[in-house]
């Protein structure tokens, strides 16, 4: 199995041997795993249902953080195999890494914690007594401001060698008037191209195009743009062996 080392060992084993029941984890179940891999020391609740995963607000010695769950089995995505074991483990492990090499970089992401299999740990962004709003459904109280921050996070994160491959507001939550990035379960990395670096660098282009172009979108409501200087600023720092001149 290609990524068996994002699965616990006796989850493979089952896997192998037909010995395992396919059905999506229940709330308890998924607050049990929760708990009983010490990812939090209690759980509150779920605060929200993606695609993909669903986030939880738990406590881990007191301190509120966010727990995101990959689900195992059942997305709303169409196609594939009926087991996902091996892609939820590999998209929490690739967005914990994404978020770590994120904040290392300084830029504003949720500080990782934890990764165990399909699940990941991070801070817990809140505001006024819930969690932090999504730029998409708090429109900021100065445009102007907040489409200056919102590009000084794009850079950010382009300089620590990560793109976000949805980048919308729907994807920035805004906690004390400053946005943070969120879900980068398909960021890719660019600061260590590997032995295709026009076709990683392509990709990443792209990606950084048409989030700026949706940026835009949302910006344009309050008749301003982004400066897509940025993207030929960023691809110029990644593009270190000049393959994409």
């Amino acid at each position: 199995m290609p990524n068996d080392p994002y699965l616990d060992a006796s989850v493979a084993w089952r896997i192998r041997n037909k010995n395992i029941d396919f059905h999506e984890s229940g709330y308890r179940e998924t607050v049990q795993s929760i708990l009983e891999n010490g990812l939090a020391t209690g759980v509150r609740g779920m605060i929200s249902s993606g695609k993909e995963a669903s986030v939880y607000l738990a406590d881990y010695r007191g301190a509120p953080i966010a727990v995101k769950v990959y689900r195992l089995y059942q997305t709303s995505h169409k196609g594939g195999g009926p087991i996902k074991l091996n892609s939820a483990g590999w998209l929490a492990a690739h967005e914990f890494d994404m978020l770590l090499q994120a904040w290392k970089g300084g830029a504003p992401v949720p500080t990782p914690a934890r990764r165990v299999e399909n699940m990941l740990t991070m801070r817990y962004l809140d505001q006024d007594g819930g969690p932090a709003p999504r730029l998409q459904d708090r429109p900021p109280d100065d445009p102007a401001k907040m489409l200056e921050m919102v590009t000084q996070g794009v850079l950010a994160l382009g300089k620590a060698g990560v793109v976000h491959t949805d980048l919308s507001p729907y994807n920035i939550l805004v906690k004390d008037g400053r946005p943070w990035f969120i879900d980068l379960s398909e960021a890719i990395r660019v600061d260590r191209i590997g032995d295709t670096p026009w076709i990683r660098l392509t990709e990443a282009e792209r990606a950084l195009r048409n989030g700026v172009r949706s940026l835009d979108q949302y910006f344009g409501r309050f008749d301003l743009a982004v400066d897509d200087r940025i993207v030929a600023e960023l691809v110029e720092e990644w593009d270190r062996f000049g393959v994409m001149r």
